[in-house]
């Protein structure tokens, strides 16, 4: 089993910055996926960014240049730093890890993010 504990969501205005962490309950190098997903109220989600084994990252086309995804080994965490941001990036954000071994996704609890006009 699998626990994420994402922290740092909040209230911003647009322009604004937030930085998102994801504390893994187990080694990120298990992973073969570690990202963050977000889910606005009547959308489905949405992948945000992720990191791949190797070192591979993807970035929504809707927020490259402005959010970037970093992973920190000896925390077993994985942040989201996210500049420039825009009303439309009001979502519930969802830390997200793909185990290697199993193959199984697990999710953690969302944390909201609003930023205002």
């Amino acid at each position: 089993q699998v626990q994420l504990v994402e922290s740092g969501g909040g209230l911003v205005q647009a322009g604004g910055s937030l930085r998102l962490s994801c504390a893994a309950s187990r080694s990120i190098f298990s992973f073969y996926t570690l990202g963050w997903y977000r889910q606005a109220p009547g959308k489905q989600r949405e992948l945000v960014a992720n990191s791949r084994s190797g070192g591979v990252t993807n970035y929504a086309e809707s927020v490259k240049g402005r959010f970037t995804i970093s992973l920190d080994n000896a925390k077993n965490t994985v942040y989201l730093q996210m500049n420039s941001l825009k009303p439309e990036d009001t979502a519930v954000y969802y830390c997200n890890a793909r185990l290697t071994l199993t193959n199984t996704n697990y999710w953690g609890q969302g944390t909201q993010v609003t930023v205002s006009s």
